[in-house]
């Protein structure tokens, strides 16, 4: 029981840390080295799978007439594109050498990566408004497919991509991953009472089903890490200046959410962002 209690207690630190041990065990321990592929094959089919469930039971609660614009929306996409109109400035103006555009250029991905589909889902865990934050979810996904194929060709020109067809490829690859669950929860909000009833009387499910999606996501970005061809010094340096983005993103949103009333909306919509899209993006 104590276990429980304590993994319930600690459960973002225990998912980070399963995920980063899972990997370097399976990476390291040369008699169990074989199972890793089956393992990789297994997490990569399941990973998708998690995430849907996280969206499916936390839109299940949400209520759709409250889904609607708010000030707090447009004020947190005008912040984002300043910041990505200002690091993309610091490279094109700049032109830095490699290990400085790299450093950049991963700042770049987490300020114009979109808002975590999981927001919703922690912001209703600490008490804020799950239907804001849905909608702000939606706003931040169709701008992440406007911004990145806009933005990327001007930083790494690559033959046969244009911005329509890059633009079509994240707008379905979010479709499937926001507007599929985001339907889904309102039939069975709307007409099937029972699993509806079993969502709502298990109110951190969706947390949970989150936790194991947030272990996944640790061990691939442990394996790139450990697999990087950057320096040391490089890593250090690009792990330190996320952690700074990140920080100065959620004072940006508690800043506003201090003008508007909405402190975890906000802080949670300018801090959390989508970290396998981000992966996903960089890879592509």
């Amino acid at each position: 029981m104590r276990i429980i209690t304590f993994i319930k207690s600690w459960t973002l630190p225990v998912a980070i840390f399963v995920g980063t041990s899972l990997y370097l065990l399976f990476s390291n321990v040369a008699c169990i080295e074989p199972a890793s592929e089956w393992f990789g094959v297994f997490f990569d089919k399941i990973f998708p799978f998690c995430v849907f469930l996280t969206l499916f039971t936390t839109f299940a609660k949400v209520d759709f007439h409250s889904m609607r614009l708010r000030g707090w929306h447009f004020w947190l996409v005008i912040c984002q594109l300043s910041l990505v109109a200002i690091n993309v400035g610091l490279i094109l103006l700049l032109s830095p050498s490699k290990d400085i555009r790299l450093l950049l250029e991963a700042v770049l991905t987490c300020i114009i990566a979109p808002c975590a589909t999981a927001a919703p889902v922690v912001t209703g865990k600490l008490g804020g408004d799950i239907s804001g934050m849905t909608t702000y979810t939606l706003i931040s996904s169709l701008l992440c497919a406007m911004t990145i194929p806009f933005v990327f060709p001007m930083l790494e020109h690559v033959e046969g991509v244009t911005f329509i067809s890059s633009s079509l490829t994240l707008l379905k690859k979010l479709a499937v991953v926001m507007l599929l669950p985001l339907f889904l929860g309102w039939f069975v909000r709307h007409y099937v009472h029972a699993l509806y009833h079993f969502i709502v009387i298990h109110p951190n499910l969706s947390f949970y089903i989150w936790s194991v999606a947030l272990s996944i996501t640790t061990g691939i970005t442990v394996k790139n890490i450990t697999h990087s061809n950057c320096t040391v010094l490089t890593l250090i340096m690009i792990a330190i200046s996320a952690f700074v983005v990140c920080l100065v993103q959620f004072v940006i949103g508690r800043y506003i959410g201090r003008k508007n009333n909405e402190f975890i909306n906000c802080g949670q919509g300018m801090f959390q962002k989508n970290t396998a899209m981000s992966i996903w993006v960089s890879y592509m």
